[in-house]
This record gives structure tokens, C-alpha cells and sequence, in this order.
């Protein structure tokens, strides 16, 4: 059993001009009314990571906390600035399944380690308004932090404060408690976490230095130019586009088990983004290397949509049915589409989670971590990324003209639906290239890749309307077998029939519109 909060907070410390002091008063600050104290608190965590710490480099924290009125075991993950998902399990002497399973897709095969000790004493004021309502609890911690791998010699102290709003509450009132915060001799830390802070002031690396050796590899890093975002030849752009990816579907696996909203979606999107420019920039990574990990891509994009597919065509159906009046909803129509929806979603479910635990999925994030590492980079990498991005970019444009024409000339019924959905998925493709080409040929490249997205979302339109009649077709038969009047389920088929002819009709003139060739002109500028 966890728990899942989401926490907002601001940390600070010291500004370096002034010692530590106590809390500053902060009432009067927007609506606090009242500083209420609520007595000092020790807290005693223990931090865990892989050796090679792969939770802190994606700033996700794992640890066992005694103390205060939430010990146990604790994961947060990074949301946004000044926010993270905690989710906490009971205390417990070994890591609960549940968070494991949380930190597979970073930690995978690989062991857990203490890493960190912090002790902190906790001196807690709570922040509330007139009514005597919590609107933010602000901390003092007074930190003792050892390291644990490699263990070092003497521990590491310094005070932090924290701002955390309450549940539900306001991120204004962090900006307005700030300024007086400031005024007291504080300032944002430079530290994400304690974990990160305790890690860079525990490093054995920087306790060898002198403080004048440190001093100056602070400057030379100050110095050093910045690197250019997307890189100069054509490797740079599609290995960036392929680690962002790749990071998204990581990230994403702890959202897909908790069953955040859309993250299934959004997972699934990065898989056939992966797997689209791969098969575009076939001359960029070889494909001997990326076939074999497209194909498994493939696999796990097919496995995410289940779900994901039976959301949207549930939400499709129940938007339509809403539009029936009343008195044409013969029989239990609702609740028949709810029951079928259900039942649908109760085995999607429990095997994602399996996929998501088994060894085939954790096998391809190596393989993906693999390739980063040792890019299959072809001759055409090193070229400049100009050259070779549009080309590809217009490539795939080609293809997709070629299967919009044969869908425009295609005979109406099932051989037109097929053709449109050769069409819907050259589009996607299409798409993808000019997203990858975005920091190489700038805005035209946006706007292009705006164009194929509105090809693409129309024959979506399409093809969905034709999945919905096959999925109306199926719940008409069952009421039948049932004993049920299947009229309305036969009504919904028709008003689908007539949605997805009027997006045929609405093609030629988009496509008109998409395939001018200014708007391929505009990439060679």
C-alpha cells in the first residue's frame, strides 16, 4: 500500500554575508495571519541509489526515514521546478515491492546501496491564515550528513530552510513569501536536494582539493563556452532527438504503473518517435543496430496501446451516445458500453504491468542505453546536419504524397480505409522527421511539421471512426445475443459512417493546401 502526495517546495540557505539564523517572521505576508510553532523533530534517512547513482542523476530520491509523523519509506520524483510526487510505503527493513517497482526502469538488474545519512533536526513552524487554516509549514534543519559509498571521513553540517505548501495550496504564496525571506539573510539553495548537496560535499574528488585548486576549477567552469544545443553535424541532431526519447520513456515508466493520466499515451508517443526516426534516419545510425531495436519498439508501443486505445475509443463512443436524445437511448446502452469498457480495461492493465516487470522490457532500456553509449553511427553522421536532415525530411514527405494519392483515387469503402491508414501513418513519420529536424532548419521546420500534424490528425479522425464502427458493430451483436434492442448501437454506426465520410471529403482541400511547394521551398532557405 503507498501513498501519493504532490509536494511544493522551496529550499534555501545562508546567503554566505550572514550566519544562520532562526526562522524569519512571516506574517502579514499575503494571507498568513499566524506562525504557529510546532517543536523540533529529528529525522534519521537513509539514502539509497545504484552505485553508479542513477536515481540522483534524474534527481529522483529513494530513502528510509525514521522520525516525524510520515517515517517510512519514501520516493519522490521530479515533476517541475519546485515540485515532486512523493510517494511513501510503511516502514519497513527492506525496500517495499511497490517502490522497487517504481525505480525499475532506472535501477533494473542493478543493486541497491545505501548511500547517504542524514541526520537532521527539524525545528517546523506552520504558516496559516485568519481562520487558522494551513497554508505552508516552513522548516529549519540543522543537517549532519555522512557518506556512505564510498564511506568518508568526517561528516558535513549546514542549515537548511524549507517552504512547503500545503496540500491544495497556492505556488503564489511562494513568491510572495520570498522577498522577506531574502530580507533575512536567505537565498534559493544551490542544491536541488539534501541528497545532492550531501553528495557534492562528500565527494572524495573535491575534499583532495585545496580550497585555491577549488576556487579556480569553479572559474574555468564559468568560462568553458557553452555547447551548442543541437551540435553541427547530423549525428549530433538525431542522437539529441533520440536521448531525449529514450529519457522520456525512463521517466515515464513510475507515471504508466501509478496510473498517471496520459502517461500511458505520452509513453507510448516517445516509443514510435524512437522508432519513426530511426527508420528515417537510416543513413545517420545503421540499421543492423536499430532494426532489431525498432522491432522491440514496435513490440512495446503495441502493448501500450491497448490501454491506450481502448481509452480513446471508450471516450469516443460516450461522446457520441451523449449526443443521442433520450428517447432514441433504447436499452441499457450505457451501462452496456461501461461493462465492456471495464472488462476491457481490467486485462489491458494487469498486462502492462507484466510487460513493464518482465525481462524483455528492461532488456530493450539497456539495449536503448547501449546504443547512447556506442552510437552505430554511418559515414553520413559526420556531415554537416543541414545536408542531411532535409533530404530526409523531403523523403518522407514523398512517401506520404504517394499514399495520399493513392487514397484520394482509392474506391470508397474498405480499400479506402486501408489506404488512408498507410496514409495517417506516413504522415506521423513525416512528422516526426521535421521534429527532429526542428534545431537544424529552425521554424520552417515547426511550421512543416505543423502541416503534417493536421494531415496526420485528420486521418486519425478517420481511422478511429472506422475502429468505432467495428467496436459498435461488436456491442450491437452482444445486446442482440442478449436480448436487447441493438437500434441505438445501429444509430451510432450510421452517425460514425457519416463522420468519417465527411473527413474523405475534407481531404483533397487540406492536401491542396499541405502540398505547395512553398512550404517545401521554405525548408531550403
Amino acid at each position: 500500500m503507498v501513498d501519493t502526495m504532490r509536494e511544493i517546495e522551496r529550499k534555501y540557505e545562508a546567503n554566505g554575508t550572514t550566519e544562520d539564523g532562526g526562522l524569519p517572521d512571516l506574517t502579514g505576508v499575503d494571507a498568513v495571519a499566524d506562525m504557529t510553532d510546532r517543536g523540533v523533530v529529528t529525522l534519521d534517512a537513509t539514502y539509497y541509489d545504484t552505485p553508479g547513482r542513477r536515481l540522483a542523476a534524474d534527481g529522483v530520491t529513494l530513502r528510509r526515514r525514521t522520525g516525524g509523523g510520515d517515517e517510512g519509506w519514501h520516493l519522490k520524483l521530479p515533476v517541475g521546478e519546485d515540485t515532486r510526487d512523493e510517494i511513501r510505503a510503511p516502514l519497513s527493513d527492506t525496500l517495499p515491492g511497490t517502490l522497487a517497482a517504481l525505480v525499475r526502469s532506472r535501477v533494473r538488474a542493478t543493486e541497491l546501496i545505501p548511500l547517504v545519512h542524514l541526520l537532521s533536526e527539524r525545528d517546523v513552524k506552520h504558516l496559516v491564515d485568519a481562520d487558522g487554516a494551513l497554508l505552508a509549514e516552513i522548516s529549519a534543519d540543522r543537517v549532519t550528513a555522512r557518506r556512505l559509498a564510498p564511506e568518508t571521513g568526517e561528516p558535513v553540517r549546514w542549515t537548511e530552510y524549507e517552504v512547503e505548501l500545503a496540500e491544495g495550496g497556492d505556488p503564489a504564496l511562494l513568491d510572495a513569501l520570498e522577498p522577506r525571506l531574502t530580507a533575512a539573510g536567505l537565498r534559493r539553495s544551490a542544491a536541488p536536494s539534501k541528497l545532492a548537496r550531501a553528495l557534492a560535499e562528500t565527494d572524495p574528488a573535491r575534499s583532495a582539493k585545496g580550497p585555491a585548486q577549488e576556487k579556480s576549477a569553479k572559474k574555468s567552469v564559468k568560462k568553458k563556452p557553452l555547447k551548442k544545443a543541437a551540435g553541427d553535424t547530423a549525428g549530433d541532431v538525431v542522437l539529441a532527438y533520440v536521448r531525449r526519447q529514450v529519457t522520456v520513456i525512463v521517466a515515464l515508466d513510475p507515471a504508466v504503473r501509478l496510473d498517471t493520466p496520459d502517461s500511458v499515451h505520452r509513453m507510448r508517443v516517445a516509443t514510435r518517435r524512437l522508432r519513426s526516426v530511426f527508420r528515417s534516419y537510416r543513413k545517420v545510425l545503421d540499421r543492423a543496430v536499430t532494426d532489431p531495436i525498432g522491432a522491440e519498439l514496435k513490440w512495446l508501443a503495441a502493448e501500450l496501446g491497448v490501454d491506450r486505445d481502448r481509452e480513446v475509443l471508450t471516450a469516443r463512443l460516450a461522446e457520441r451516445l451523449a449526443e443521442v436524445p433520450v428517447e432514441l437511448r433504447l436499452g441499457p446502452v450505457a451501462a452496456r458500453l461501461r461493462i465492456w469498457s471495464e472488462a476491457r480495461r481490467q486485462g489491458s492493465r494487469g498486462r502492462l504491468l507484466e510487460v513493464l516487470d518482465g525481462e524483455r522490457h528492461l532488456a530493450l532500456l539497456d539495449r536503448l542505453d547501449g546504443l547512447l553509449a556506442d552510437p552505430p553511427l554511418r559515414p553520413a553522421a559526420a556531415r554537416p546536419a543541414g545536408e542531411v536532415i532535409l533530404d530526409v525530411v523531403l523523403r518522407d514527405y514523398g512517401r506520404l504524397a504517394e499514399r495520399v494519392e493513392a487514397a484520394l483515387h482509392a474506391p470508397a469503402g474498405h480499400e479506402r480505409d486501408l489506404t488512408l491508414h498507410e496514409a495517417r501513418k506516413a504522415a506521423k513519420r513525416a512528422r516526426y522527421a521535421a521534429e527532429a529536424a526542428r534545431p537544424t532548419l529552425g521554424k520552417p521546420a515547426k511550421r512543416f511539421k505543423k502541416l503534417m500534424t493536421g494531415v496526420q490528425e485528420l486521418l486519425g479522425d478517420h481511422q478511429d471512426g472506422v475502429v468505432a464502427r467495428e467496436a459498435l458493430r461488436e456491442l450491437g451483436v452482444q445486446s442482440h445475443a442478449a436480448g436487447e434492442s441493438a437500434f441505438t448501437y445501429g444509430l451510432l454506426y450510421g452517425r460514425e459512417e457519416a463522420l468519417t465520410a465527411a473527413r474523405e471529403r475534407e481531404l483533397p482541400e487540406l492536401w491542396a493546401e499541405v502540398s505547395r511547394p512553398a512550404h517545401r521551398a521554405a525548408l531550403r532557405r
